[in-house]
């Protein structure tokens, strides 16, 4: 099973933070930028207070004009500080999504089977788009905000104590009222951002879902009912999204509430001082505009507060995915296959998907090397359940699986894989071309190369027949194409790869008689001097084979030649007679059709 760190359970910023590490240069000079910023918002109210003393005092032109070119310097030093900190915040951030994206992406092919199983590839696109995404946020908005913000607080603060110490008890009242609030809505709000991001990923799910069946979608003219399906899900994100809106807008009304609140009354006892004569005029005003940006640099550090609940849930999913293990790992010493002979063989082997469901009991199977072996049985009897263990996608619970006399667990996956071709019943190509699909096989292969594995896999004829022969694009999945040229892509592709073992999954069952002699035709000639495993549904196109085992609810149940097995009357000569029989009466029904 794929295993998480149990430390994961809780949120911590320091998975986050390491992202950044990479790009400290960029963020040293912008948190620079952001604090050089910061302090000249801090003089600008002391400028205006210093005017407004010159022009009480009388104290000349001059004296005027020298005030306003520093405001003017001022301000232009923080536009340009700005400028440089949105920007270097809003590189870093486009940077450490793209790391993300990336790390998370090769991650997820990191991991074994199993981790594909547990969840839909429309959940694992949503993390990889929807999710990582918010990792911009907070490095764009949430944490240029928060230093400029609690820099200018911090800076107003020092300051409004300096001008007057009794006027500053409104604003650690403020401050009160702001821990109560953070504490009544923070971790509702953190929640709620989770809730959506979820309900999110199920939509993209349906979608998915809808989007890759749309054949059958259309075939049953279920186009609407798929409308109202995404429209349903889509509808509880919208529900919960004005949930979430209904608790963000009320933690940010309430901050203003009693912000404000509280500058009016600053305003009111101010203006009492200055009437006693207690409080200049000037002094007033410049506490004024501090407050008023202690009270603007409190709301942005609400909203960032907000935004940092919502998306946490978001960047915790994707954290825990980087923590996850693959069940399926190479050991420290494992060594590379080179020369294979191609002998395999599964000793004693058990194995389940689930704890305590057995899949496979106890069986034992040697194939030879260049030998071919069909495996039949009825559905749910275990078939692929080999084929995934002869890949090492997964590891048996019991015994083991060895090729040339090395346990699977000994070699490098890769190195195993790399000996190994498959072809699927139910063929899946690449939505490129048909010259890239074939090279999926071999990456560095010649357009030499492709073509004699085209010719091969009895594809090359039919390729050539299209207006753009092998530049042809086949649509998602393949979708273009027939089944059975599908199959022999998908053949070109495994002959390509030039493996030593080949496994064939049902690999013509879903086509017609013609399509199925053609694919059959590449299959002998492709089979030629390699171990293949076959496992096969219809029993005559293996009558061929040098053995066929028969697979029962997990046991090997018989095994030989296709005559020893109709010698036996078991349930091999029960399957072969009762097809046997159903394709003579369809060849009965057809010819009298024709009639």
């Amino acid at each position: 099973m794929t295993t998480s760190n149990p430390s994961n359970n809780t949120f911590s910023w320091s998975s986050p933070l390491k992202c950044l590490l990479p790009h400290w240069p960029r963020i040293v000079i912008a948190i620079l930028a952001t604090l050089a910023a910061a302090g000249l918002s801090l003089v600008f109210p002391l400028v205006i207070t210093r005017l407004l003393d010159s022009v009480a005092n009388h104290d000349g032109l001059d004296s005027f004009r020298r005030l306003a070119l520093l405001l003017g310097c001022t301000f232009f030093g923080l536009a340009a500080m700005a400028f440089i900190q949105s920007y270097l915040f809003t590189a870093v951030g486009e940077r450490v999504v793209y790391d993300l994206r990336t790390r998370l992406y090769e991650q997820i092919h990191r991991l074994s089977l199993d981790f594909f199983i547990k969840h839909r590839s429309g959940e694992l696109i949503s993390r990889l788009t929807s999710d990582v995404v918010q990792m911009r946020s907070i490095l764009t908005s949430g944490l240029s905000s928060l230093l400029s913000q609690t820099v200018a607080m911090v800076g107003a603060i020092a300051i409004i104590v300096v001008i007057d110490f009794r006027l500053t008890l409104f604003v650690f009242l403020l401050f009160g009222l702001f821990a109560i609030i953070a504490m009544l809505f923070g971790r509702r709000i953190q929640k709620g951002g989770a809730e959506i991001q979820d309900q999110v990923a199920q939509s993209t799910v349906v979608a998915e879902e809808a989007l890759q069946a749309v054949r059958v979608v259309k075939a049953f003219g279920r186009e609407r009912y798929e409308v109202e399906r995404f429209a349903a899900s889509a509808r509880l994100t919208l529900r919960k999204s004005l949930c979430q809106a209904v608790y963000q807008s009320s933690f940010i009304a309430g901050t203003m509430f009693f912000g404000f609140s509280s500058i009016g009354a600053m305003v009111f006892y101010g203006a009492r001082e200055v009437v006693a004569g207690q409080l200049s005029l000037a002094a007033l005003t410049g506490f004024l505009v501090y407050a008023v940006m202690i009270t603007t640099s409190l709301a942005g550090l609400t909203n960032v507060f907000g935004q940092l609940r919502t998306i946490i849930g978001s960047v915790h999913r994707i954290f825990q995915i980087l923590a996850l293990e693959p069940s399926v790992t190479d050991s420290a010493h494992a060594i590379d296959l080179t020369a294979v002979r191609g002998d395999l063989m599964l000793d004693n082997v058990t194995f389940g998907y689930e704890e305590n469901v057995p899949v496979l009991r106890g069986i034992s199977l040697r194939v030879r090397a260049g030998e071919v072996l069909a495996i039949v049985g009825p559905s749910g009897a275990g078939k692929s359940t080999v084929f995934n263990l002869l890949l090492r996608l997964y590891d048996p619970t019991s015994g083991s699986v060895q090729i040339d006399g090395l346990d699977l667990r000994s070699v490098t996956q890769s190195s195993l894989r790399s000996q190994m071709a498959v072809v699927h019943q139910e063929t899946i190509l690449f939505g490129g071309t048909i010259r890239d699909n074939i090279r999926y096989g071999r990456l560095d292969a010649t357009d030499a190369d492709i073509i004699a594995a085209a010719k091969h896999a009895n594809a090359h004829s039919f390729i050539m027949e299209l207006p753009l022969q092998y530049e042809t694009t086949v649509g998602d999945y393949g979708n273009k194409l027939s089944g059975g040229q599908r199959q022999r892509i998908a053949i070109a592709r495994a002959i390509l790869r030039n493996p030593r073992i080949l496994l064939l999954d049902e690999a013509t069952n879903a086509l017609d008689s013609q399509s199925e002699a053609i694919v059959q035709e590449a299959l002998e000639r492709v089979m030629q001097h390699r171990t293949t495993i076959i496992i096969a549904h219809r029993l005559s196109t293996i009558k061929t084979a040098d053995r066929i085992a028969v697979l029962e609810r997990g046991r090997i149940t018989q095994i030989g030649s296709h005559d020893e097995l109709m010698g036996q009357n078991g349930l091999y000569a029960q399957y072969y007679t009762a097809q046997t029989r159903e394709s003579l009466e369809e060849q009965y029904s057809t010819s009298i059709s024709h009639s």
